[in-house]
């Protein structure tokens, strides 16, 4: 563990930090509000003292309350991983400003996150899908995403999973789908 950065972080960010600097063996880990973002960012990547000049990942967090996006950064100046936790993005609407002024390659980590997430990178030029299709409308690593077959929370319940066919051997008639009087 590289106790002077914590140490800097800790001077540097100060109030900012929403929790106390933590760190556990080559990994160092700050958690800000979303309102500092664009500025931590910006002196974790100018300050000659920091020169975290890589952005390693970019990954978004669904707590099933807020949304939280992720950067995993490294230094020449420190043997440690930073990891930068931005919290309190709104479920309803996520966004954050783009870190591509900083880092362009972050253009796809924002992609990547914007398609399983739904999270707006704001200024990120090309944000639009990168695995699912176009026209697609949901997000698959949210927490409200069901598939159509998850029998245990669809309104659909007893929908049978979608790579078996037929009966399981192990059915009982209490488990086999009942058809409805009508049908």
């Amino acid at each position: 563990m590289d106790r002077r950065l914590a140490l800097l972080l800790a001077e540097t960010f100060g109030e900012r930090l929403l929790t106390p600097v933590r760190q556990r063996y080559d990994e160092t880990e700050i958690r800000i509000a979303l309102a500092d973002a664009t500025d931590v960012l910006r002196v974790v990547h100018d300050d000659p003292a920091l020169r975290f000049s890589m952005l390693i990942d970019l990954c978004g967090v669904d707590t099933g309350e807020e949304m939280h996006v992720v950067y995993h950064l490294s230094s020449s100046l420190s043997g440690d991983w930073l990891r930068i936790i931005v919290a309190g993005l709104d479920r309803t609407a996520p966004r954050i400003a783009s870190a591509t002024f900083l880092w362009p390659g972050a253009e796809w980590m924002e992609r990547e996150t914007y398609d399983m997430f739904g999270i707006i990178f704001e200024g990120n030029r090309d944000l639009r899908r990168i695995y699912m299709p176009d026209d697609y409308r949901s997000f698959p690593l949210r927490k409200d995403f069901y598939l159509a077959d998850d029998a245990s929370r669809s309104p659909a319940a007893g929908v049978r999973n979608m790579e078996r066919v037929g009966t399981p051997a192990d059915a009982t008639a209490a488990t086999l789908l009942r058809k409805s009087p009508g049908a």
